[in-house]
């Protein structure tokens, strides 16, 4: 009997609480990553992240870099959102 009066507001509280639908840490941690990868392809090729004006006249290895950001950034978007945090 002790353990139901100990039991029963302890359940009634994890039964009304919600579980997060969106992954606000994971989509933070993806992004994080995606920009690494932007800083470390950006020092392979010699440059600098954030210095070089995303231009046609800008070399060919930024712009590869540049769309590989993107493409990391929308697939964060569209995955690491929906992931449930717990």
């Amino acid at each position: 009997m002790r353990f139901s009066l100990i039991a029963a507001p302890i359940l009634y509280v994890l039964a009304s609480t919600s579980i997060a639908q969106a992954g606000p840490i994971a989509y933070g941690l993806c992004q994080t990553g995606c920009n690494v990868m932007a800083v470390a392809c950006y020092a392979g090729a010699g440059f600098t992240f954030g210095t070089v004006i995303a231009a046609p006249a800008a070399p060919a290895a930024v712009l590869a870099c540049n769309a590989a950001l993107g493409t990391c950034s929308a697939t964060c978007a569209t995955v690491a959102l929906l992931a449930p945090t717990p």
